[in-house]
């Protein structure tokens, strides 16, 4: 969508006619260990609607979800509400954060990237939770 919309937006491998399967081929041809990796949405959709993005809400979400997946497997989103962030695990994973050293370890670096709260979404991991908040 970026490219469709900004004039500057690049995309070299779309360019050069390859799609997701031809990259990820390639990459296991190559030996690259992401081959198989997940597909996960830009850091920026984490950032709730109205808040501006930057570098330092980037990073935020960065640390928090690499702190949160030490715990738990699967899905791992941190929503960035401002002061607060709203993780969102796969269900089976809640419990595994909520356990005393995870939940310690978790809010602790959470708080040291400079969020004021910490909560964990009983609903789970879900793709466009943003959106619940759109009118």
């Amino acid at each position: 969508r970026a490219v469709e919309e900004l004039s500057i937006a690049r995309s070299p491998l779309l360019e050069a006619g390859l799609t997701k399967q031809d990259i990820r081929d390639i990459s296991r041809e190559w030996g690259l260990p992401t081959w198989d990796k997940p597909s996960a949405a830009c850091l920026s959709s984490r950032i709730a609607y109205g808040l501006p993005i930057t570098a330092k809400r980037l990073y935020q979400v960065e640390q928090a979800e690499a702190v949160i997946k030490k715990y738990c497997r699967g899905q791992v989103r941190v929503r960035h509400h401002g002061d607060l962030a709203r993780i969102e695990v796969e269900r089976a994973e809640v419990a595994k954060i909520v356990e005393p050293e995870a939940a310690r370890e978790i809010e602790k670096v959470l708080k040291e990237v400079g969020f004021t709260f910490v909560t964990v979404d009983l609903a789970g991991y879900r793709t466009g939770s943003m959106n619940a908040a759109l009118k």
